[in-house]
Order: structure tokens, then sequence, then C-alpha cells
């Protein structure tokens, strides 16, 4: 595995467990069009969950709003200047090609971002340690 990184935006930018840091959040990668939203139900690595309760990731969807009005903004503003506001339909037509295009990456960061923020797990460098000191054992 990957050495842990120590800040906690560097590991939800790298799609890593918010606990160990090193775990992968995603099974797939973004660019595998069918399986980019499959997650583990746990971490590889120190077993945190990745879904705290049954319909977590619902959340999310707020996140994505949010994602996609930043990203109608940053294409229709330079539409407009560089192309001297163009007709309603090179907007429409623009703004879902790019929303399309980003969304297996839009996806995991919403969800990267529920989990860091509401998910309940924090970093923790000691993981192994307070693992074995609560269950005796380092298994899952």
């Amino acid at each position: 595995m990957d050495a842990p990184l120590e800040s906690s935006s560097l590991a939800l930018l790298a799609l890593r467990c918010p606990r160990c840091h090193e775990g992968k959040l995603f099974s797939h990668s973004a660019l595998n069009i069918t399986k980019f939203a499959q997650m583990p139900a746990q971490c590889p690595v120190c077993g945190q969950s990745f879904e705290p309760e049954p319909g977590f990731y619902f959340g999310s969807m707020y996140i994505t709003f949010g994602f996609n009005v930043a990203t109608m903004f940053a294409v229709g503003i330079p539409l407009y200047f560089l192309f001297g506001d163009p007709d309603t339909w090179v907007y429409v037509v623009t703004v879902t090609v790019v929303s399309l295009l980003l969304t297996p990456l839009v996806l995991r960061y919403s969800r990267a971002i529920m989990l860091y923020l509401f998910g309940g797990a924090r970093y923790d460098a000691d993981w192994q340690k307070h693992r074995r000191a609560t269950t005796g054992s380092t298994d899952f």
C-alpha cells in the first residue's frame, strides 16, 4: 500500500479512506464507465465502513448540484465572452456535454466530500494501535 497522506485535504483529493488515508474509496478507475461508482463496503486497509448508514450518499446529490452549477458558470461565462453570446442551444449543448464528461469525477468527489464531512471518521495515524487495544487483534 501507499504511505498514508498526513493531510486530510490531500487524502480527499486522492480519494483515500478518511481514517487511515491509505485505502482507496473506489474499486475501479473513473474511466471504467460501467463501474466508476462502485465502492467497497469497508476500507481494505483499516476496515472503516464506507457507508455509515443505508442511503448515506443520497445527501451527496446536493454536493453534485453545487459542482454542476459551478460547471455551468465555468463553461457559460467563457462561452459568452469568447464567442460573443452565442445562441441558447450552444450553451445547452456545451454545458450538457461537459457535465456528462465530468460525471464520474463529480460523483466520486461528491461522495468523498460527504464521507469526509458527515461520515464520522477522522484521520488516525495510530489506527492500528487503537484497534489492537480495543479488540486485541489486528483483524477487521
